[in-house]
């Protein structure tokens, strides 16, 4: 491998991919435990939803025909022969100039195309109303499959299960749901100056900040993550930790030690596991150029530049892939209102603030090292600019891939 080579997003992906030997294959849960899962393989509708044509509003079941021309001036006179009741079958059908009660929700009666809203009637008697607003057939009813046609694909393996995802199979009837198994990934922080988050720094010391946030990318992109603690700037204490953590998860994630150092040792670490070892050390892509890439025995392994702002920018870019390879970061589109200047053959993520002015979305930069964590937790969203720009100016329209 090339140490001086630094590898584009795309091609740190590609290369960690063709190493990677993952397959957990697929679990049942129910929908309670479904939320935020992917999905594990092609699910379809086994029925049609609606199973059956219902109303849509309260009033009485009709045939459109027979209200064709009412007006309040010359309603159309119906006779009302039955009453549609909720969950129950209606008891009949509706005939020529007749009409059934419904409510919504109600099953519509045989012979019945529409359903006239009980505003627009009048009662004349016991048994008779008159319509003063024509309806036309299918007007305030949804017919049998207009939700669901049974067979029709519902979510593609891989689609990750919202809110109203759980809805739509709840109403389809599905109550256990195919879903991938989870990956379980290993978090490790590495460094002699980084002590735990309730113990106070000495002289170049600092708290614990990446395993945290790390955990927290892994929950948020549906991993199970698992925590080794903070580990000095050791090799073999390093490479017991890795080894075990590799030995117990599906990747592993490191945070320090990533940098071109005598005393960085992650990467002498990592190659020395197994095969086919480090793949790459360097990003083009600021905050983040250090970066780790490796696999051992199918299992990837990626070291975290050391400053929390570069450690979860790297992970969004890589490791989240990764873990959720149907995520797709959809931007949105601001106006940028500092001017940026970025160095050609890297791709720079800019930490931004988004608020509306004027009646248009505007991003703020947000300046700082990127061992910063308050800029990060301060901006909405990350700006790219691509390689092969040399910046962006004031008042241009950037797009931003929010967090």
């Amino acid at each position: 491998m090339d140490f001086f080579r630094v590898y584009t997003v795309d091609e740190a992906l590609a290369v960690l991919r063709k190493h990677i030997a993952w397959d957990f294959g697929v679990t049942y849960v129910t929908l309670r435990e479904a939320l935020g899962r992917d999905v594990g393989e092609e699910i379809t509708a086994p029925e049609d939803v609606p199973g059956f044509d219902r109303s849509t509003m309260d009033g009485f079941a009709v045939r459109a025909q027979d209200t064709f021309g009412a007006s309040e001036g010359l309603p159309a006179y119906l006779t009302v022969t039955g009453e549609v009741l909720m969950g129950q079958k209606p008891g009949g059908s509706v005939g020529v100039a007749e009409a059934y009660h419904i409510p919504t929700g109600g099953m519509l009666p045989d012979g019945a195309d529409a359903v006239v809203m009980v505003e627009y009637t009048e009662q004349l008697d016991e048994h008779n109303i008159g319509v003063i607003r024509p309806v036309a057939p299918g007007e305030n009813i949804i017919r049998r499959g207009d939700d669901l046609k049974a067979g029709s694909l519902l979510f593609p393996a891989g689609h990750r299960l919202r809110p109203q995802d759980l809805g739509l199979l709840a109403a389809a009837g599905i109550s256990k749901v195919p879903v991938r198994k989870r990956v379980r990934v290993g978090i490790i922080t590495t460094g002699n100056e980084v002590i735990p988050v309730d113990q106070t720094p000495g002289p170049g010391q600092v708290r614990d900040v990446n395993s945290y946030t790390s955990y927290a990318q892994v929950l948020e992109n549906g991993g199970v993550p698992e925590e080794y603690g903070i580990i000095p700037d050791d090799f073999h204490a390093v490479a017991d930790v890795v080894q075990g953590a590799l030995e117990e998860c599906d990747m592993v994630v490191i945070s320090g030690g990533s940098s071109v150092g005598t005393r960085d040792v992650t990467a002498r670490v990592v190659d020395s596991l197994g095969d086919p070892g480090v793949l790459f050390h360097g990003l083009a892509v600021r905050p983040g150029k250090p970066t780790i890439g490796a696999v051992i025995g199918g299992k990837p392994v990626i070291g975290l530049p050391g400053h929390p702002v570069s450690a979860m920018v790297v992970f969004n870019l890589i490791v989240r892939p990764l873990l959720n390879p149907h995520y797709r970061s959809i931007p949105v589109q601001a106006r940028i209102l500092r001017s940026l200047r970025s160095q050609p053959g890297k791709e720079d993520y800019v930490r931004v603030s988004l608020a509306y002015k004027d009646g248009e979305l505007t991003a703020e930069p947000i300046l700082g090292k990127s061992g910063l964590i308050a800029t990060m937790a301060g901006a909405d969203g990350l700006v790219r600019i691509p390689l092969d720009k040399e910046g962006v100016e004031a008042g241009d329209i950037v797009e931003v891939l929010l967090f």
